[in-house]
């Protein structure tokens, strides 16, 4: 089998191109993408050159973590049958490109077990989950608080606020860019330049600007968190002696699992967490570096999906 897959051959040099595929093996799917997001943090790096090396870093690659499609084979396995529309958190199927993280492609083979069966009313809202389930994950951690303080007003950053609220809170988000500080559902979004208050005792950095984190500290009460939820591609550091009059608490919030997808796509479908209003941009996927231009430079664009179905 053959796919139309999204190359990434280098830092910035991206194209839409045929890869085959491997055979499928007992207890796989194949699975055919009809809508794939980019991210704008972990694939931003990719694209830029920055991302730290890690297991199965290289060049070219296949992107893409956030994906659903219909499964149209399933070989020895009763977890799912042709027809069930599921989220694709990325595929290691292609000869010839790694598959990191390998969803942003037109057809997929991966194990059943990977994936997760979602209601096919969600539309492209379904490849959202990813980014839901990170912002759940920070929150439902050990020992955490609700955030007080969300710095960003990204599609990330919403889900943060919109989780919080499902959850009782009432946060405060920081936002720089004038353009994204429409669309707040239940808390307020700010100018952090008009930001008096110095006592937050949780902050959830959404923003990845590690420059921040001097800032972030001067706003903290005494024994207050910073929680960091984005990635941070250099080295993470911060003057000592403010953070160690607040006797200030730092925590990292890693990747989702899949107790978080399956989690979150249930609060989506009872309806107590809301993924409308964060897709702002398609485009086809015959115009990827266009749209991953747009995706990592335009301010107005919260996130943006690859349409898979209209390409030929």
């Amino acid at each position: 089998m053959q796919t139309q897959a999204i190359i990434m051959s280098g830092p910035g040099a991206i194209s839409l191109d045929a890869l085959g595929l491997t055979d499928p093996a007992a207890g796989s799917v194949v699975v055919d993408i009809r809508q794939s997001a980019i991210s704008t943090g972990t694939e931003r790096l990719l694209w830029s050159g920055e991302m730290p090396p890690f297991p199965g870093m290289g060049y070219p690659l296949v992107p893409g973590y956030e994906a659903v499609g219909e499964v149209v084979e399933a070989h020895e396995t009763n977890a799912l049958r042709p027809g069930d529309r599921v989220f694709v958190p990325g595929a290691d199927c292609y000869t010839g490109a790694r598959g990191l993280f390998g969803a942003a492609s037109s057809r997929v083979v991966t194990p059943a077990e990977r994936l997760v069966k979602i209601d096919p009313a969600h539309g492209a809202e379904g490849a959202l989950l990813a980014l839901a389930a990170t912002a759940r994950h920070a929150i439902v951690g050990l020992r955490t608080d609700l955030p007080e303080l969300i710095v960003g007003h990204g599609a990330f950053g919403r889900l943060l606020a919109r989780l919080t609220v499902a959850a009782g809170g009432s946060p405060t988000v920081w936002e720089v860019e004038p353009a994204r500080r429409g669309g707040a559902e239940g808390y307020d979004v700010i100018d952090p330049a008009t930001d008096e208050r110095r006592d937050y005792a949780t902050i959830y950095d959404a923003s990845g600007n590690a420059a921040l984190l001097d800032d972030l500290v001067g706003r903290l009460a005494k024994g207050g968190e910073i929680v960091l939820a984005g990635f941070y591609p250099k080295p993470v550091a911060f003057a000592y002696p403010p953070a160690f009059m607040r006797e200030a608490r730092f925590r990292i919030s890693a990747e989702w699992t899949r107790d978080d997808l399956v989690a979150t796509r249930d609060l989506v479908e009872d309806g107590l967490l809301s993924l409308h209003g964060l897709i702002t941009h398609t485009r086809p996927a015959r115009d990827a570096a266009e749209a991953y231009a747009q995706a990592f430079d335009a301010p107005d664009c919260l996130k943006m999906i690859l349409d898979w179905e209209h390409t030929a």
